[in-house]
């Protein structure tokens, strides 16, 4: 069965980040963790945007979010210190889905960068966007040296955008490398990204939290 994943992104420019860093620490991770079928949680912070943080959750299936035991903390069941957060920030992007491509890898050790992109598609452009993404852009990036694995997701849920790809890095400047962009820029890519829609693009660094 190919793996999950639960992708959060916010802004919490208007939020107290020590505030914000708690309760992610303290409370949200670990009650997610509790949960059958959570494999794993990664905080990750915008390299060139200290505001900007993002979460990642490898799960055993995209199935696990509809479970009761998640249900139980989530939605209309979040906790009190989840409300107050959630008033105080600006939530970018929530994401659920299914990995694609490769299909059953979960995130590497010792990764220090963090890439993510989004988008939709045009769906006229869907065939070609699927066979570009999977034989050719997705192989590319995974051969630059540094990055650590790379992964396609096509969302289960709701979202502001149906597809997603993280790129786990040695660190964030691999996302920046001439390697990468001679990966990235090929004829075929120049062909496809007109037709994307909503593209988001960060690169983030490993959230560590202040002793």
């Amino acid at each position: 069965m190919a793996k999950g994943l639960l992708l959060a992104a916010f802004d919490f420019a208007t939020a107290r980040a020590d505030e914000f860093h708690d309760w992610y620490d303290l409370e949200h991770v670990p009650e997610r963790l509790r949960v059958p079928g959570f494999l794993n949680a990664e905080r990750w912070i915008g390299d060139e945007d200290p505001t900007l943080a993002i979460a990642t959750y490898d799960l055993t299936s995209a199935a696990v979010m509809n479970t009761p035991a998640y249900q139980a903390v989530a939605g209309q069941n979040v906790s009190v210190w989840t409300r107050r957060i959630a008033d105080k920030t600006n939530r970018l992007m929530r994401f659920e889905g299914e990995q694609l491509v490769p299909g059953d890898r979960i995130a590497p050790e010792g990764a220090g960068g963090l890439l993510v992109a989004s988008m939709n598609v045009d769906p006229a452009a869907e065939a070609d966007f699927t066979a570009w993404y999977d034989t050719e852009h997705l192989p590319q990036l995974a051969a630059v040296p540094g990055v650590l694995c790379a992964r396609r997701y096509r969302a289960t849920a709701p979202s502001e955008r149906r597809y997603a790809a993280l790129y786990h890095l040695a660190e964030p400047a691999v996302a920046r490398s001439d390697a990468w962009r001679r990966a990235a820029d090929t004829p075929w890519s120049a062909t496809v990204r007109p037709h994307f829609r909503d593209l988001s693009v960060w690169r983030c660094r490993r959230y560590q939290r202040a002793a």
